[in-house]
């Protein structure tokens, strides 16, 4: 245990057996429902901690970060979308995204390299597989998927739309799902489609 009481966790062969398997069926569930465009982008954040039924930013995993940050990386690339790892509360949720994708986007680049500490352990791990990785301060992305709690709603663009998935959890974190749409405006005179 750290000074600061961080527990780092390591976990089996099996369970990164079940783990694996587990994010890749998520990943495929939610995105062969949510359908999205080319070029989409979505917003991850992930505690370890809660996968493995801890308290959050207590018992972070630098193994499981890397291999969920594996996952939605393949996942993204597979649908040509762009992924973003939402950090932890110790860099204001900053997130990791390609340079390109904050160029493309418009999006305030901030100086900060995450940690399994500081950033969180999913984020720590999913910045050194990009190629040119930088952190922005926010996003207004298209899909978002939630793992463990971590607050990504502030990343979506409005109207967030839940999308329910048939696995409510991964490992032992709650797991919320959303995909966006255009606000509807102008009231029973307006016409929508």
């Amino acid at each position: 245990m750290s000074e600061h009481g961080y527990i780092e966790s390591t976990l089996t062969e099996k369970q990164q057996a079940d783990l694996r398997a587990e994010i890749k069926a998520l990943l495929a569930e939610f995105l062969q429902t949510a359908h999205p465009e080319a070029g989409s982008l979505l917003v991850v954040g992930c505690s370890t901690s809660e996968v493995l039924g801890q308290h959050i930013g207590r018992a972070g995993c630098e193994q499981l970060g890397q291999m969920i940050a594996e996952e939605v990386l393949a996942a993204a690339e597979a649908y040509h979308i762009h992924a973003a790892a939402q950090c932890c509360e110790h860099l204001n949720r900053a997130l990791v995204v390609e340079k390109s994708v904050a160029g493309e986007h418009g999006l305030q680049i901030v100086s900060a390299v995450p940690q399994p500490h500081a950033g969180g352990s999913f984020a720590a791990a999913f910045y050194p597989q990009l190629h040119q990785p930088v952190l922005v301060q926010e996003i207004a992305a298209d899909l978002g998927l939630d793992i463990g709690l971590t607050l990504i709603g502030m990343h979506l663009k409005r109207v967030a739309v839940p999308v329910r998935l048939s696995a409510k959890t991964l490992g032992q974190a709650t797991v919320t799902a959303a995909v966006t749409r255009p606000p509807l405006i102008g009231g029973a005179r307006a016409k929508y489609e």
